[in-house]
């Protein structure tokens, strides 16, 4: 990857979970074989592993992000929806992991089911993008004040979560919030 591109992996079978993490960090770092491991590390004694598909082919769930991002000396904080996202210091924030709704489809048809989807938002070159790994490409969306309501629109939808994907210590201190008493 060459300076000013953003490094964008697309969707592949039910991979969100390991997209979005690579896509956050902006390296190829979590593979299908190194998010089973982290599976079988949160389940060792289950036949059907309760953390990914039972097909075998990914939907991991937020379990294996968040063991992912520890291994790598991040954390993942999760978004409480009723705070604004004004109250986030987003200085703070190496990036975002939401989970939202998505439609299904089997090629060119769009069937009428929803599903959940993890998608990536980071900073690159001083601007925010959308690395949703089911785009072609990645979208810009600008600056702290778009990807301010770009979060707002995002977490409006009822079913919508989001991770904060901040270094531990960040988390430890709660910096990641900024505080609305004068004291802090």
């Amino acid at each position: 990857m060459s300076e000013g591109e953003v490094f964008h992996e697309k969707q592949r079978l039910e991979l969100c979970a390991i997209h979005a993490l690579n896509n956050v960090l902006q390296e190829r770092v979590f593979t299908k074989e190194t998010a089973d491991d982290i599976c079988k590390r949160l389940a060792p004694q289950c036949v059907v592993n309760p953390h990914r598909s039972v097909l075998g082919t990914g939907n991991y769930d937020v379990n294996v992000i968040m063991a992912a991002l520890q291994s790598r000396e991040l954390a993942a904080v999760w978004w409480d929806k009723r705070r604004t996202v004004q109250s986030l210091c987003i200085s703070k924030v190496q990036g975002f992991i939401l989970n939202v709704p998505s439609r299904v489809s089997l090629g060119i048809v769009s069937l009428p089911l929803r599903r959940r989807h993890w998608l990536a938002v980071r900073q690159v070159n001083g601007q925010y993008y959308n690395l949703d790994s089911k785009l072609k490409s990645p979208v810009c969306i600008g600056g702290e004040a778009e990807l301010r309501s770009f979060l707002n629109e995002q977490l409006s939808q009822d079913v919508a979560e989001m991770l904060l994907v901040v270094r531990r210590e960040v988390e430890e201190d709660g910096s990641w919030l900024i505080s609305d008493s004068p004291n802090k």
